[in-house]
């Protein structure tokens, strides 16, 4: 069931959003050569305690921590833990912040140093793809325009985009429907209205699109060991446009 938001519980997501964003960009700021991903996840999940927020990941059917920490070839769902970033690594993070009942939920990938020219431009199309989905994000849309975005931008670029998962719907629950793929058909699919909230998340590897989640139970990671990039922003469809709920 799609759950659409009035402008009162718009306002508490941007709150959320808000609080989310500002962790990302500290935890963001963090990577570098010589951290490790728990040193990361520890500054994203004592900032949101801060802001008298709830890490929205931390125990989520059992996830230990409250940010999931993907290096390189790691498409998703990293467990921070005792890993040390080295010059060179591109770090996906990905978290969660419930303020108020509402979630916001985001992510981006950042270099720990100097990256290699092939990682940072999927970095750069990664990036890209999302703002072109965005754009996509308004009433009477389709959700195929979504998805149809990215995976246009990424491919046309060499890129593949990743099928096992997608987005998602948000507010008072971390994932509600619908699901958002970041493929698709333009002009097919769930029209959309004003009120939806969805997290609209490219996952795009440098080379076959392939995955397969480790021993961990957790971590996806491409199967052909190529790196991958992953970006997302919780947004709104309103009448007035998207919106970026996890803006700063």
């Amino acid at each position: 069931m799609i759950i659409l938001k009035t402008s009162r519980e718009l306002a508490l997501m941007r709150d959320a959003g808000r609080i989310a964003a500002e962790a990302l960009q500290l935890a963001g700021e963090a990577v570098r050569p010589g951290v490790t991903t728990a040193q990361i996840n520890r500054i994203a999940h004592d900032f949101i305690v801060k802001s008298g927020a709830v890490p929205s990941f931390l125990h989520y059917n059992g996830f230990p921590a409250a940010c999931c920490v993907s290096v390189n070839e790691e498409v998703i769902h990293g467990i921070p833990g005792k890993r040390v970033l080295r010059e060179g690594d591109l770090v996906s993070i990905d978290l969660g912040a419930t303020y108020h009942g509402y979630v916001g939920d985001t992510a981006a990938s950042f270099a720990a140093g100097h990256i290699p020219a092939e990682m940072q431009r999927l970095r750069d199309a990664t990036k890209e793809s999302l703002l072109c989905a965005i754009e996509k994000a308004v009433p009477g849309g389709r959700l195929g325009d979504i998805g149809a975005a990215v995976q246009e931008f990424c491919e046309a670029r060499g890129y593949s985009v990743v099928r096992d998962y997608t987005g998602h719907g948000v507010g008072k629950a971390l994932h509600e429907d619908p699901s958002v793929p970041n493929y698709g058909s333009a002009g097919r699919g769930l029209r959309l209205r004003a009120g939806m909230t969805l997290a609209i998340e490219p996952m795009v590897n440098l080379g076959r699109a392939a995955v397969c989640t480790q021993a961990d139970h957790w971590t996806v990671k491409t199967r052909d060991g190529l790196c991958s990039a992953h970006f997302e922003h919780s947004v709104a469809v309103t009448e007035h446009g998207p919106v970026i709920l996890t803006a700063l």
